[in-house]
């Protein structure tokens, strides 16, 4: 549970952003705020074409909105990297988006991963996944909501 006393400045924090602007985006935030998303899952491969290093237990990060807008601070409790087919139901429903079962969850995911978008980031138009493309499991806590009353 956040500490209301505590001081977070979220401009000193870097930012984070869960899927691309749009539906899907103000759904997992959503989720966030309302504290059903506490976990989430990324390829590895996408922080490797960004030149980006892993998140590590205790960094924070200001979640960001469509708009572009501060939403929330979020503290990383837990990351480790796995097979694809190694993700259980336990991640799969703590990711907030409703997903009850791990081949839902996949299925949702693949359906991103494989979008044109995500292909076009990767700058790779045929990337498809299997059981063994290492994965981002990352878990966090919301330690700030940073909307106004």
């Amino acid at each position: 549970m956040p500490d209301p006393t505590e001081i977070i400045d979220p401009d000193s924090l870097p930012k984070v952003e869960f899927a691309f602007p749009g539906p899907l985006r103000d759904q997992l935030v959503a989720a966030i705020l309302d504290g059903r998303k506490v976990a989430t899952t990324s390829l590895l491969i996408g922080y490797e074409c960004a030149g980006e290093d892993l998140r590590k237990v205790g960094a924070r990060a200001t979640v960001m909105d469509s708009a572009d807008r501060p939403v929330a601070v979020i503290e990383v409790t837990d990351v480790r990297v796995a097979p694809l087919g190694e993700v259980d139901e336990l991640h799969a429903r703590d990711e907030g988006e409703g997903h009850t079962t791990v081949a839902e969850w996949r299925a949702a995911h693949e359906e991103f991963w494989h979008s044109e978008a995500v292909r076009s980031e990767l700058d790779d138009a045929a990337f498809t996944v299997d059981d063994t493309t290492p994965v981002v499991l990352e878990r966090f806590r919301m330690v700030a909501d940073l909307r106004t009353p």
